[in-house]
C-alpha cells in the first residue's frame, strides 16, 4: 500500500481515479519504510486509513473480507493453528481487525513484518487494545528477507500486499515463483497492485498461474486503479516433481525507492 506525493506535498492512493492518477507517480507500498518518522512518507500514506471514503480504505475492505472469507473456510479439522503471514504489513488493519472479530481467532497463528518503526508500534497497540496479542505477533524487520518466517510457513494465508507496486518486474516474478515454498496445497495468497500503464496485472494473474495456483477473485473496482488478488495452491509448479523448498536465507525483493518511484 502507498503513496505517491504531490509537489505541494500531498499525497496520492493507489486507488485514485485515473483521471487523478494520470499526473501522479507511482506508489502500493505496505510500509518497508526507512527512517520511521512520526511523520514520515509511509506513516502520512496511512492517514488515509482514518477517512472511511478513501479509495485506501476501500481496498481495504476489500483485503478484510477476503481474509475473513479464507479464515471462514478453514475446515474444522484442521490440524494446529491457522498461520498467517503479512509481508510489508504496515499497521496491520487487514488481519488484526479480521482476526479479532474472527470467530476462531482463538486457533489463528499470524506473523506481521514490518520495517518502519512507527508503523509497527501502532500495529501492536491495535493487537493488544482488541485483544489479539496473542493471536498476532508483530516483528519489526525487512519484511523481504525469508528468514523472518522460518517457523511460521507453510502457512494457511499469506499477504502480499503494498508489495507488487514497489518492487521491480524481475522481483515480482521472484517473489511469486517463491510463494509455493509458503504454503501448502490449499493455502491462499492475496495480494495488491495498482492498474496505471503499463497495467501488471494480466501477467501477475498468468505469474500465478503458471506457479500453481488458481484464482479464486481478482477486484478491480470501477473508477479506481487499485485491485486486489486471491489465489489458492492447488499443485507445485508444473515443472517440478518435488515441492518448492523455503529457504530462509533467501531475499526476495529490494523495495524501489520510497513509494514515489514508478516500478
Amino acid at each position: 500500500m502507498a503513496p505517491g506525493d504531490l509537489p505541494d506535498g500531498t499525497a496520492a492512493v493507489e486507488g485514485d481515479p485515473p483521471d487523478l492518477a494520470a499526473s501522479r507517480s507511482d506508489g502500493d507500498s505496505g510500509g518497508a519504510a526507512v527512517g520511521g518518522l512520526d511523520d514520515s512518507h509511509w506513516v502520512r500514506w496511512h492517514q488515509h486509513y482514518e477517512d472511511p471514503d478513501s479509495p485506501l480504505s476501500l481496498r481495504l475492505q476489500l483485503v478484510q473480507s477476503m481474509v475473513a472469507d479464507v479464515l471462514d473456510g478453514v475446515p474444522p479439522e484442521h490440524a494446529g493453528p491457522i498461520r498467517i503471514v503479512s509481508l510489508c504489513a504496515g499497521q496491520g488493519r487487514d488481519v488484526i481487525d479480521v482476526v479479532a472479530a474472527h470467530p476462531r481467532r482463538a486457533e489463528v497463528s499470524a506473523l506481521l513484518v514490518e520495517l518502519d518503526p512507527s508503523l509497527a508500534a501502532f500495529a501492536r497497540a491495535r493487537a493488544e487494545a482488541l485483544g489479539v496479542r496473542e493471536q498476532v505477533r508483530i516483528e519489526e524487520g525487512d519484511a523481504s528477507l525469508c528468514r523472518w518466517y522460518e517457523g511460521q510457513v507453510p502457512a494457511d494465508l499469506v499477504l502480499v500486499c503494498g508489495v507488487f507496486g514497489n518492487i521491480s518486474r524481475a522481483d515480482i516474478t521472484n517473489t511469486i515463483a517463491n510463494l509455493p515454498a509458503w504454503c501448502r496445497p490449499g493455502s491462499e495468497v492475496l495480494w495488491t497492485r495498482h492498474r496505471r500503464p503499463p497495467d501488471l496485472t494480466p501477467a501477475i494473474r498468468d505469474e500465478f498461474a503458471a506457479a500453481g495456483f488458481e484464482e479464486v477473485a481478482f477486484e478491480a473496482p470501477d473508477g479506481f486503479i487499485l485491485s486486489v488478488g486471491r489465489h489458492r495452491l492447488v499443485r507445485s509448479a508444473p515443472d517440478s516433481a518435488e515441492r518448492p523448498t523455503f529457504d530462509p536465507a533467501a531475499k526476495l525483493f529490494e523495495f524501489v525507492g520510497d513509494g514515489t518511484l514508478p516500478a
